[in-house]
């Protein structure tokens, strides 16, 4: 893979670009807090803004580090973040990526997921040279799975008991696009 950081990308509504220390009360208000935007994540609501200013804290200290991928979803009509697209885990002999997502409820149903993910696939594929995009959901989010076979993904089956969330250990059900898939889909 040829990492390249995370680089702004814009969209017909979107900006996804880096966080900054100004976003941390919009990122409170408009996600981080909300019990039922992390229902289905690995992390508990922030009880504080402290939590979230500490959270996106880490994340700008690691920008320097080309191989760290984690964008705030900005709709350009609003200026403000209500969510993030990011790599949660990476294989560099594979060159796979799995990217993880939330937004704030207010958002939901509207696109703005799907649009962001798929801004992000042509970067990977085409700039970072990855072999594979992968999410995943618990089967009982299925609108998160409808984000990913949206965006070209494919169902690929349901790992059994094989990720942990606020409910608990969960299934997983994976999608994934490969470069190959993208390319065929590029040159229609």
């Amino acid at each position: 893979m040829e990492h390249k950081g995370t680089v702004k990308i814009e969209t017909e509504r979107l900006l996804l670009r880096r966080f900054c220390t100004d976003d941390v009360d919009a990122s409170f208000r408009n996600w981080t807090s909300s019990e039922k935007v992390t229902e289905f994540l690995c992390w508990q609501p922030h009880d504080s803004r402290d939590e979230t200013e500490r959270i996106l804290g880490g994340w700008i200290s690691k920008y320097e580090n080309p191989s760290f991928y984690q964008w705030a979803i900005v709709p350009k009509d609003l200026g403000e973040p209500i969510g993030t697209i990011s790599v949660v885990g990476m294989k560099e002999k594979t060159g796979t990526v799995h990217i993880g997502y939330c937004i704030g409820e207010a958002w939901w149903h509207k696109g703005y997921t799907s649009e962001a993910f798929k801004a992000i696939i042509p970067f990977f594929f085409e700039e970072v040279k990855v072999n594979r995009i992968e999410s995943q959901h618990d089967p009982n989010n299925p609108n998160s799975g409808r984000v990913m076979r949206k965006c070209g993904l494919k169902y690929e089956g349901t790992l059994r008991s094989a990720d942990y969330s606020n409910k608990g250990i969960v299934d997983a059900c994976m999608h994934a696009i490969l470069a190959e898939d993208y390319n065929k889909l590029s040159s229609k």
